[in-house]
C-alpha cells in the first residue's frame, strides 16, 4: 500500500477498461459549481419560492375581496362613479398643469441662456433657422418688388387713364 503514488489512484478512476480516458467525466468535473455559486442558487430558489407564495396569497386575497365586496360596490356605485370621475379629472388636471409648468420653466431657462449668450443645446439650429428665414424673407421682398412693378405696368396698359 505504501508503494502507491498519489496520482495512481486518480488515473485508475478516469480510465476505462479499454484504456481510454473518460472525457465526459472530465467535462462534468470542470463545470461543477463552487460553494459560492451553490449558495447563490439556493438563495435564488428560496427567494423565488417566497415570492411565488406571496403572489398566490395576493391574488387569492384580491379575488376573495372582489367576491365579498361586489354587492356593496354595485349598490353604492351611483355614489362612487361621480366621485371617481371628479377625482380623476382633478388629478389629471393637476398633473397636466405641473407638466406644463415644468415645460414652461425649461423653455424660459433655455431662452434666458440663449439671450444671455451661453449657447445652450440647440442654439446653433435656432441660429441656422433664423438665417434661413431672413434669407427667404429677403428673396421674397425682392421678388415682390419685381413682380409688383410688373403688375403696375400691366394695370397702366389695361387702363391708360388710371
Amino acid at each position: 500500500m505504501a508503494d502507491r503514488q498519489p496520482g495512481q489512484n486518480q488515473a485508475q478512476r478516469t480510465t476505462r477498461p479499454g484504456g481510454t480516458t473518460n472525457t465526459f467525466m472530465k467535462k462534468l468535473h470542470e463545470h461543477i459549481p463552487n460553494s459560492t455559486q451553490l449558495i447563490g442558487l439556493l438563495t435564488l430558489v428560496v427567494s423565488g419560492g417566497i415570492l411565488l407564495v406571496l403572489t398566490g396569497l395576493t391574488i387569492t386575497t384580491t379575488i376573495l375581496g372582489v367576491i365579498f365586496f361586489a354587492p356593496l360596490i354595485v349598490i353604492s356605485s351611483p355614489i362612487w362613479l361621480p366621485i371617481g370621475t371628479v377625482i380623476f379629472i382633478a388629478i389629471a388636471g393637476f398633473l397636466s398643469m405641473c407638466g406644463f409648468g415644468v415645460g414652461t420653466l425649461a423653455t424660459l431657462t433655455w431662452l434666458y441662456k440663449y439671450f444671455k449668450g451661453t449657447h445652450p443645446i440647440g442654439a446653433d439650429r435656432v441660429d441656422y433657422a433664423r438665417s434661413r428665414i431672413a434669407d427667404t424673407a429677403s428673396h421674397m421682398k425682392d421678388y415682390a418688388k419685381e413682380y409688383g412693378g410688373y403688375l403696375q405696368s400691366k394695370v397702366k396698359d389695361a387702363a391708360p387713364s388710371a
